[in-house]
């Protein structure tokens, strides 16, 4: 991935990142630093990630909050966001997509009325329809995204980013979907843990045999966190005209391959329930459009990626106590 191609683009700019004590908000914050920038994080975890970051505790529900915190800034990430699993979100749909809708429009309206140069939204492979193979030129608008309320809560901010753009003329927001990401800093909490987690935190503590659900042959676009942080990073700096780029692995992985890749970091006894459901049966992206307009080129190999995750899980496995919990009544 062409990184050095950014030069000294950060060096010395005040940038916010949302949600930067998130899974990919704090390597966006460490990819931040390396390039000389100053950077500010808001979120509500108890959650030290840098000595050199300012960490302002706020509720990006607030307008007025995000008003304030994007005042000045000559960047904005737009990370922050609500991560459960798919049973959490069907079950507790208002818990995930009020504020979800709430944070979205506040950051990205107080980003437009303070001009901020460069901003750019987190979206998400959920605000794709149904299909085997997700590309850019599908109309988002003119058909049910596959994740129902996760899916319109992205699609909307995507919205009012095209509204910014039919009415104000503004080409400043960039907007970026990720498919399934996994890394450090994941969302660990056995109650709404997604696949890559739950299972890392199932295998630690011992659950002899490992029950997985389905035969193992659904395919998902696995992708390590570092490498959708360097293309996040890359799609602020580039630009994407308003619209979504996909920010992927480009290859599908079958549950089986990531069970048997996970064996290789740690032995473990493992059976798969094909009584169970296994999801829709192929979900991956094209990623040609990141890697022509942006340079972007995931370089991390599935085992590596999970290799790192779960040594940092060995290390922090409390640390999903101190963050925002938002279906904790």
């Amino acid at each position: 991935m062409k990184v050095n191609a950014l030069g000294s683009e950060f060096s010395g700019k005040r940038i916010l990142v949302t949600g930067g004590t998130g899974m990919i908000g704090r390597q966006v914050v460490r990819l931040l630093l390396d390039h000389g920038a100053r950077v500010t994080i808001a979120s509500l975890d108890r959650i030290q990630i840098h000595q050199q970051v300012e960490h302002v505790y706020g509720d990006l529900t607030d307008p007025g909050f995000c008003r304030k915190i994007t005042s000045g800034m000559d960047g904005v990430f737009h990370v922050a966001g609500i991560k459960g699993s798919v049973q959490v979100t069907k079950s507790r749909p208002a818990s995930f997509f009020v504020p979800l809708l709430l944070m979205n429009t506040n950051v990205l309206e107080a980003c437009r009325i303070n001009k901020v140069p460069k901003v750019l939204y987190t979206s998400s492979v959920g605000a794709y329809s149904a299909r085997e193979v997700f590309k850019e030129d599908e109309d988002a608008f003119g058909s049910e995204p596959m994740d129902l309320f996760p899916g319109w809560a992205k699609r909307m901010a995507e919205l009012q980013i095209r509204a910014y753009n039919i009415q104000y003329g503004l080409t400043n927001f960039a907007i970026v979907r990720p498919s399934n990401v996994y890394g450090p800093g994941d969302n660990f909490d056995p109650d709404n843990a997604m696949v890559v987690p739950s299972l890392i935190a199932r295998i630690h503590r011992g659950e002899d045999p490992l029950m997985v659900w389905g035969d193992g042959s659904a395919i998902r676009d696995l992708v390590y966190s570092q490498d959708v942080a360097l293309g996040m990073v890359l799609a602020l700096h580039h630009g994407t005209d308003s619209r979504p780029v996909n920010l992927g692995s480009g290859r599908g992985y079958s549950i089986r391959e990531l069970v048997a890749a996970l064996h290789q970091i740690v032995p473990f006894n493992f059976r798969f329930d094909a009584s169970k459901p296994s999801g829709f049966p192929r979900r991956v992206m094209d990623i040609t459009l990141a890697r022509q307009t942006l340079g972007y080129e995931p370089g991390t190999s599935l085992e590596d990626g999970l290799r790192q995750t779960w040594d940092w899980y060995v290390r922090n496995q409390d640390e999903h106590r101190k963050k925002q919990n938002y279906f904790k009544d």
